[in-house]
């Protein structure tokens, strides 16, 4: 294989925690990378909070997110930790494609810098950024913020992401791209099943020796089972499995 692509959504989490200690004031530089970013946040609370009320968190560390960024670094750290799977830089190129804001910003600098920072220099490829789509005019990134209570262990999510999603017409023209450039493995996150079938095939169209793997996530999610006929790997995930592949009354198992 010459080349890995993944295309996927990308974020930063930031992760509270409740203890027993007071919330210490942040350092200046993480109080100017949330206000300038506005990226994930993941916060843990004692209880669901009330409407209109006041809860403290009590640590906080800030961290990269989205499959594919993390599907990059887990590949680093399994190359990097064993010598015998670790392919010489000029064999293997790996590239992320994902919507980002404009280029010159600063969360695309932060995650852009996250993914040099846990490769080991000098051992592993370097990640191609060229092929995301940097969004003018935008400069902050898809944003969650998770409150996770520690009474229920419950997550609430609330989600805003004002990027364009990349459309299929922009995909083709990085499919294409890669024309006799060698093998290449295609990974998607399955985040929105009808726009990837659609580059799936696309890209099918454009280049002959392909590979392609999709992850197959929330059961409830329309379109993922024609995602996932599509592919040559699928990556199904625990929640897909226990809801859609439950044991069998004989000791079997069903069908996903």
């Amino acid at each position: 294989m010459d080349h890995l692509i993944l295309v996927g959504a990308c974020y930063v989490d930031t992760v509270m925690r409740q203890g027993d200690l007071p919330l210490p004031s942040l350092p200046g530089w993480l109080t100017s990378f949330l206000e300038a970013s506005r990226l994930t946040n993941r916060t843990s609370v004692p209880h669901f909070p009330e409407e209109d009320s006041k809860l403290r968190a009590t640590s906080l560390r800030i961290r990269r997110g989205g499959n594919c960024p993390n599907t990059i670094e887990v590949l680093q750290q399994l190359l990097a930790g064993n010598p015998s799977m670790s392919c010489p830089s000029t064999s293997l190129r790996i590239h992320l494609v994902s919507p980002l804001p404009e280029r010159q910003s600063q969360a695309t600098a932060q995650i852009i810098a996250s993914l040099d920072a846990s490769r080991t220099k000098g051992e592993m490829p370097a990640i191609d950024f060229d092929h995301c789509l940097f969004r003018e005019g935008h400069q902050l990134p898809a944003s969650s913020y998770i409150l996770r209570s520690e009474a229920t262990g419950s997550r609430t999510i609330v989600n805003h992401n004002d990027l364009p999603e990349m459309t299929a017409q922009e995909f083709l023209r990085v499919a294409e791209v890669f024309r006799g450039r060698g093998r290449t493995w295609w990974h998607f996150e399955g985040r929105i099943p009808e726009t990837t079938v659609e580059c799936i095939r696309l890209l099918r169209q454009v280049l002959d020796d392909v590979t392609v793997s999709v992850e197959v996530e929330k059961p409830g999610r329309p379109g993922l089972r024609e995602l996932a006929a599509e592919a040559e790997v699928v990556f199904y995930s625990k929640s897909w499995a226990e809801v859609r592949h439950p044991p069998a009354a004989d000791g079997g198992r069903g069908r996903c």
